[in-house]
């Protein structure tokens, strides 16, 4: 299963594979690595009903959607219609949604079909693929160290083989991180390109459905499925602007190089991430190295995550606390501690990132960076401790590990993480761009483009 949904999707039409036959491998490649523990939910019987549906489609001839018969998995977040939706959680261990979400119901009107919900830590709140309902998911490069999270299940069934397609979600970095780690491509799109309605509160959303896939196209394809307004999203009022068009070349295209945001960066990282930038600028690309203290925003990040989920989970501690992450249960008793005026002050300090980004874009095209400041950490990290690069105390995960990804979840700036090269034992590394709202299909671009460059 490691051919392009592109690929699978055209001999599906010529009628020289079957979505049976797809759907099929994805199913026995999920149980040939089961290790990994990609999954929660695997939806075999419904899967194969839906490929032999879609077979008897072909046959008869007509127009086929997109996607028609190309399997794809959804992180267990995000709401599927008939399948359990647990969140990662004991709460929701046996939820069961009446409604698909706005991106699952536009994949299943395009032709694919779901194979199963793969996993997240509880409410997607750590960067360790753990929860006490599934256990611990494994990266497929080296099971040694983690495979970035909270969309850990779906980067590693992408990664894997397990089909060629998945919907994750990104709150702080959780599409891009585990894309990074695991070696593949994942986009956190514009606010309310893509609807989002599970949110608890639409008006401050942070948390972004988005595709992930082995390659730049794929994704690309996955996005121009589930992108477009819907009238019930707040930020989807009308038709979204087309955006600018992707650059048929990197010649003349003003790049932002951000190599640190205020953090220790692993020399590795330093140097692949360096060396795919000035591969861009020996193609016509102008390069300026760029300051940004993004670090600094840690605190204020916190603050929109630790409220949110003390409101959203704290009922539900006494009767279920017993069978929850403890790390979750910290998130939420130190949620309960924050006031309305930190709360405040946090979405200050949102709408002065925003600004000062809206001022770079006005000179840049597009900023890149590291996706994360180090290879894939090892799996026994402690989520809530310190962690080292290249050896030294470098101070929280997310203040020092990622602070590139988390600002855009604040500001709503498209962001994508795409594979820029290995460390020295065989680690994945990604590269993140960011870019103006609504030019989520002109970074894809951009992102083919030098796709193609680093091509062995």
């Amino acid at each position: 299963m490691n051919r392009s949904a592109r690929d699978l999707a055209s001999l599906i039409r010529r009628k020289e594979l079957s979505p049976v036959e797809v759907v099929r491998a994805a199913l026995d490649r999920i149980d040939a690595r089961s290790e990994l523990n990609a999954f929660i939910t695997i939806t075999a019987d419904q899967a194969m009903d839906a490929a032999r549906k879609a077979e008897s489609e072909v046959m008869a001839g007509g127009i086929l959607p997109p996607l028609h018969g190309i399997p794809y998995s959804v992180k267990d977040l995000t709401l599927t219609a008939g399948v359990r939706t647990t969140m990662g959680s004991a709460i929701y261990e046996d939820f069961v949604p009446k409604e698909d979400a706005v991106a699952v119901a536009r994949s299943k009107a395009a032709g694919a079909i779901l194979i199963g919900k793969t996993t997240t830590p509880e409410f997607g709140h750590k960067q360790v693929p753990t929860a006490p309902i599934f256990g611990r998911t494994l990266s497929p490069i080296n099971p040694r160290y983690i495979p970035g999270a909270s969309s850990c299940g779906a980067a590693v069934a992408i990664a894997a083989g397990m089909g060629s397609l998945a919907l994750g979600t990104d709150g702080g970095g959780s599409i891009r991180i585990p894309a990074s780690c695991c070696g593949i491509v994942g986009l956190k799109p514009t606010l309310g390109v893509v609807p989002h309605l599970q949110a608890p509160d639409l008006f401050s959303v942070n948390s972004f459905v988005g595709p992930m896939a082995r390659d730049t196209a794929d994704t690309a394809l996955l996005f121009d499925v589930i992108r477009g307004f819907d009238s019930r999203d707040p930020y989807g009022q009308c038709q979204m602007p087309a955006g600018r068009s992707a650059p048929l070349t990197l010649k003349g295209v003003k790049v932002a190089w951000l190599p640190t945001a205020g953090n220790p960066v692993d020399p590795e990282v330093a140097s692949i991430t360096e060396a795919a930038v000035r591969l861009m600028e020996r193609q016509g690309a102008i390069v300026e190295v760029v300051n940004l203290d993004f670090v600094a925003l840690e605190r204020h990040f916190l603050v929109v995550l630790q409220s949110m989920l003390a409101a959203r989970v704290g009922a539900n501690l006494e009767r279920f606390g017993p069978r929850l992450d403890a790390s979750l249960i910290d998130t939420v008793m130190k949620g309960r501690q924050l006031s309305a005026v930190a709360l405040n002050e946090a979405g200050f300090a949102k709408t002065q990132c925003f600004a000062k980004l809206q001022a770079l874009f006005e000179t840049f095209d597009v900023l890149v960076s590291p996706t994360v400041s180090a290879p894939p950490l090892p799996v026994d990290m402690d989520v809530s401790g310190d962690i080292e690069i290249a050896g030294k105390p470098a101070g929280t995960v997310r203040g020092a590990w990622y602070p590139y990804t988390y600002p855009m979840n604040l500001t709503g700036h498209p962001a994508l993480s795409m594979p820029c090269g290995h460390s020295a034992i065989g680690l994945p590394i990604g590269l993140q761009l960011a870019g103006r709202w609504y030019d989520d299909g002109y970074l894809l671009g951009i992102a083919s483009l030098l796709e193609e460059l680093l091509k062995p």
